[in-house]
């Protein structure tokens, strides 16, 4: 497999939104690192992609369902620096905008079913494509657990360095939606209790978000309910708000994760949650491609 010392910059930018009454909010935006390799998917992958290198895999072999983010940047990653990869996928087969994208990068993909994707927690899960692909490095869906974390943890570095840029000295907290808690866990490793880390749940309870979360870090950050009835479920005022949102900053939002985030934060600062001047800073985590699922 080919090095992988890309390491994007992600921009801060301060966001000025009406409803934010005196609170001071920034955005790093993940979403612009890459064209095709973008959002949180690529840092989630960096440790995981060392540790392919490391035992010596040709490859990775990962999973998720017909419009996933992690798929779409891990077969751009395999296609733009050379290495094979295989897709297990949720449910039965279709040709998603997502799904003819990674048959265009050149993903071998696998479709399991529902039932069969369920089992994907199971001791015995990887058994039999470790046998079909001996050369293969698995790494969990979303590209979650430790290492997953490991490689977002970066991401505090950072924001940290474009701080004066905004004439920051310093900030008080940090807000993002939470999908599977990695990119979370990383944010809350990173700080080590300095600054809260806030995770906005894009999903039901049921996810296991607070236990994959629990599993990488102990303390420094807060999960709060932002899954609208749960996920995917998408209604009129989250879609006006994302609407407002673009009108009024320009910032391109989806109403999976980072729609669902941000009204959130909006909904806690119109309750009084963040005081005037408190200075939050907003992760970006990418996911634009999935916007094709809402397109009428």
């Amino acid at each position: 497999m080919g090095p992988f010392d890309w390491l994007p910059h992600a921009p801060l930018e301060r966001l000025q939104l009406d409803w934010l009454k005196g609170v001071e909010l920034a955005v790093l935006r993940l979403d612009r690192i890459d064209p095709l390799i973008s959002g949180n998917k690529w840092f989630k992958l960096t440790e995981h992609l060392a540790q392919a290198q490391q035992a010596g895999a040709s490859g990775v072999i990962s999973l998720g369902g017909a419009y996933s983010n992690h798929l779409h940047a891990l077969a751009a990653a395999g296609k733009r620096f050379g290495f094979p990869t295989v897709g297990l996928l949720r449910g039965h087969p279709q040709d998603t905008p997502t799904i003819l994208d990674l048959k265009a990068f050149g993903m071998q993909l696998h479709w399991l079913g529902y039932g069969g994707y369920r089992a994907r927690h199971a001791a015995d899960f990887w058994l039999p494509w470790r046998e079909q692909y001996p050369a293969l490095h698995p790494v969990p869906e979303g590209g979650g657990a430790m290492p997953g974390a490991i490689g977002c943890a970066v991401l505090v570095e950072q924001a940290r360095a474009q701080l004066a840029a905004l004439g920051w000295a310093d900030y008080d907290a940090w807000w993002l939606a939470a999908g599977t808690g990695t990119t979370l866990a990383g944010l809350a490793l990173a700080e080590a209790g300095a600054h809260p880390v806030f995770g906005a749940l894009a999903v039901p309870d049921d996810h296991g978000v607070a236990q994959n979360v629990q599993a990488i870090v102990q303390g420094g950050y807060e999960l709060l309910d932002a899954s609208r009835g749960g996920f995917a479920k998408v209604d009129p005022l989250l879609l006006a708000f994302i609407e407002d949102t673009q009108r009024q900053c320009g910032l391109p939002l989806e109403p999976l994760y980072t729609g669902k985030a941000l009204l959130a934060l909006k909904q806690q600062v119109e309750a009084g949650r963040f005081t005037p001047g408190t200075r939050l800073i907003f992760v970006h985590t990418g996911g634009l491609q999935g916007l094709r699922g809402f397109t009428p």
